[in-house]
């Protein structure tokens, strides 16, 4: 073999090794969830690849991830019949009539029980992906079910979607809902207000625009995804039960909307359904309600369909309860980065069974997009949020004279609670107060410190914040040795002024301003303040990452803050580490990386920090995970679900047990699972658990093996 045959023998081994290590880290990130390389290092095999393939053009492969970048503009997009129709699914809001359906279903099957899989149902675009021999071939829009546009070019811009999947089958046709998660929509509509572009107005909307582009390369610099659910034409594949082919997606490489559930029986569902409505905040993706599917597919053949819709699924849709009231007044609140927040101070009126006198405007961007003005009549909607949300305006009823909102003059151009000066933040869309000692921020600074996820300091609630961190009047008996005891007002300054001070707090402080504190009160004993004092005192040896998580650094939640106690072991490494370090860790990337530098170079958060220090709060206790842990332990490097109520252990405890000793603690049971922990009144899970052949240990089981 001459030089010339080695180079290109050399230059094609290293493109097929490229190209499978970008598949590989593509599914990670996006079924897995557990990215291994950075942003940053991606791209650079990326862009390696590229230039292998610039420089020898014959390696260049239609399933090369070099392809998603984009093509050619399109003269337009060609027809494509659907072998196997995409229907739409009946729908309800009606509990009772989900268990009607369930009814039906029981009486055409002959049956009393049966098993059903519930879904997310995704708020997207419908799409159909045709694999022939492992490689996509053809990606087409629902259209109206039996034809469709053909959008492969910009499909093959989509990184979530498999250029090549492990699969020989003739034809496998895989369906679901193309959508943009609620950060990238946030992110896209902040780049078209920077470059004068119109917004648009939610993800659907979005997401539907960009796949009718006509030029690839404008889709791929959109950051769509994708979630896989069912199947179309199949010619060499198929599977039993619909559990097993959401299983069989995920194992192919496909993402799979979690959660999903296998559930015993309609009242099962019914539990399963509304769970999801109260977990609605945790997905990145918007949803309308639940998918009903039976799971086994011989009884989809069975049950058949009508002209429209499959008989074997149904569509719980989530109503969104509305009422009429008028807008009295509209109020500022401030939260502890400064952010000024406009609320709606209404009429009372009853909704969803309580009765509304507030709710949230979210912004003053949010205001003028509604047109929102005080006087207005306005609807108001609860679908599970705690503070329900101006929906709309009925202009019919618009009195005279209202006048647009404006919400520096609202504010006189100062904050309602300090006075100090207010000013735009065009990052966030938000008008913030310019005082970082302005009390509500220190409120807010303070209570996200304490809280449960945080520095879990219990005992410190927000009028109990409030008497210490403001003046407070106090009634204090005095008896001079005269006139007897008589009781007098007395002025206490505030004593908390940074999360540092709470350590410096002592029974006696806590006890002249406990809120509702009887005059009389006994001094000598003190008990709730000296328990207070006490739990104060053992949150110094907390972990690091729940003292990340305490500071309130920008953009840093929960979850980063223990990636980032794990890179970086103490609180003072971290503080030193530059941006392009902290870029590297995982899931971190350059916002949040300038974020983490910024809050560090400010002198007032070092002070603090400083003052923590010298107050004996740990900075390098890292939590045991991972590496961390013994490796002969049981637990060590398992896939584990928690499902049941456990009396020795909270659901929080039980995670952090398992993550001390190596465990990597998931949401739901699947193939990967590897123990099931399950407590008193466990579901579908153990069901699911047993199926499987998962192993399951009950809560002393556990208890010995965490020993």
């Amino acid at each position: 073999m001459d030089g010339a045959s080695q180079s290109f023998e050399v230059a094609r081994e290293r493109a097929e090794f490229l190209r499978g290590e970008l598949e590989r880290h593509n599914r990670l990130y996006y079924v897995e969830a557990s990215p291994e390389i950075s942003d940053r290092e991606f791209d650079g095999l990326l862009r390696e690849l590229q230039d292998l393939e610039a420089a020898h053009p014959e390696l260049v492969r239609p399933d090369s991830p070099t392809q998603r970048v984009g093509g050619e503009p399109l003269p337009g997009f060609a027809s494509l019949r659907h072998a196997v129709p995409m229907m739409s699914l009946d729908n309800t809001y009606s509990l009772g009539e989900v268990r009607e359906f369930d009814a039906r279903v029981c009486k055409a099957l002959g049956v009393e029980l049966v098993d059903y899989v519930v879904e997310p149902k995704v708020d997207g675009v419908s799409i159909s992906l045709r694999y022939e021999g492992g490689l996509l071939r053809v990606a087409a829009t629902r259209g109206d079910g039996r034809t469709g546009d053909d959008i492969t070019a910009n499909a093959r811009t989509i990184r979530a979607i498999p250029l090549r999947i492990a699969s020989d089958a003739a034809v496998l046709e895989v369906r679901g809902e193309v959508y943009l998660g609620h950060a990238a929509f946030a992110r896209l509509n902040q780049e078209r207000e920077k470059n004068g572009e119109p917004l648009f107005a939610n993800p659907r909307n979005a997401t539907a625009g960009s796949l009718k582009q006509l030029d690839p390369k404008v889709v791929a610099a959109r950051p769509l995804s994708v979630v896989l659910y069912a199947t179309g034409e199949l010619e060499g594949a198929g599977w039993d039960t619909h559990a097993e082919l959401l299983e069989a997606l995920k194992g192919l490489g496909f993402p799979v909307a979690r959660p999903w559930w296998l559930c015993r029986g309609i009242e099962e569902v019914i539990e399963r359904v509304e769970e999801l409505q109260g977990r609605e905040g945790e997905l990145d993706f918007a949803i309308d309600g639940a998918v009903v599917k039976v799971n086994e597919y011989r009884y989809w053949r069975q049950l058949g369909a009508t002209a429209k819709a499959p008989r074997f699924a149904m569509a719980y849709k989530y109503s969104s309860e509305q009422a009429e009231t008028r807008l009295r007044a509209i109020t500022l609140q401030v939260g502890r980065t400064g952010v000024l927040t406009p609320v709606a101070e209404l009429e009372p009126v009853p909704l969803a069974g309580s009765t509304i006198a507030r709710a949230t405007l979210h912004n003053e961007d949010e205001i003028k997009r509604k047109d929102i003005r005080i006087g207005d009549a306005v609807l108001i909607k609860k679908a599970g949020e705690v503070i329900p949300a101006v929906e709309s305006v009925v202009l019919a009823k618009r009195p005279a004279g209202a006048e647009p909102f404006d919400l520096f003059a609202h504010a006189g151009g100062k904050c309602p609670e300090c006075g100090e000066a207010i000013a735009r933040d065009p990052e966030a869309a938000a008008w913030r107060c310019t005082n970082e000692e302005c009390p509500a921020q220190v409120r807010g600074r303070i209570a996200h410190f304490v809280s449960r996820r945080a520095m879990n300091i219990d005992g410190l609630g927000e009028a109990m914040i409030a008497s210490l961190t403001t003046k407070t009047m106090v009634q204090e008996t005095v008896d001079d040795g005269l006139f007897g005891a008589t009781a007098t007002e007395v002025e206490l300054p505030p004593i908390v002024r940074d999360v540092a001070d709470l350590y410096a707090l002592k029974p006696k402080d806590i006890e002249l301003r406990r809120p509702n504190r009887a005059a009389d009160a006994q001094q000598t004993e003190m008990k709730l303040a000296s328990k207070l004092c006490r739990a104060i005192a053992a949150s110094k040896n907390n972990e690091l990452w729940r003292l990340i998580h305490g500071l309130g650094i920008p953009n840093v939640g929960e979850g980063l803050a223990r990636k980032l106690a794990q890179e970086f072991s103490s609180l003072d490494a971290l503080m030193g580490a530059e941006a392009e370090a902290l870029a590297t860790v995982r899931d971190v990337g350059a916002i949040v990386a300038a974020s983490v530098t910024d809050y560090f170079a400010r002198a007032g958060n070092r002070d603090v920090i400083e003052k923590l220090r010298r107050a004996g709060v740990r900075f390098d206790r890292v939590e045991k995970v991972a590496g961390g842990g013994n490796p002969d332990g049981y637990f060590f490097g398992k896939r584990v679900v928690v499902t049941g109520t456990l009396e020795a252990f909270t659901r929080e405890e039980a995670h952090e047990a398992l993550r001390q000793r190596g465990a990597t603690v998931m949401g739901t049971v699947g193939k990967t699972t590897q123990v099931l922990i399950a407590g008193a009144s466990a579901g579908s899970k153990y069901a699911a658990a047993q199926k499987l052949g998962i192993p399951i240990l009950d809560e002393a089981a556990f208890i010995r093996h965490l020993e």
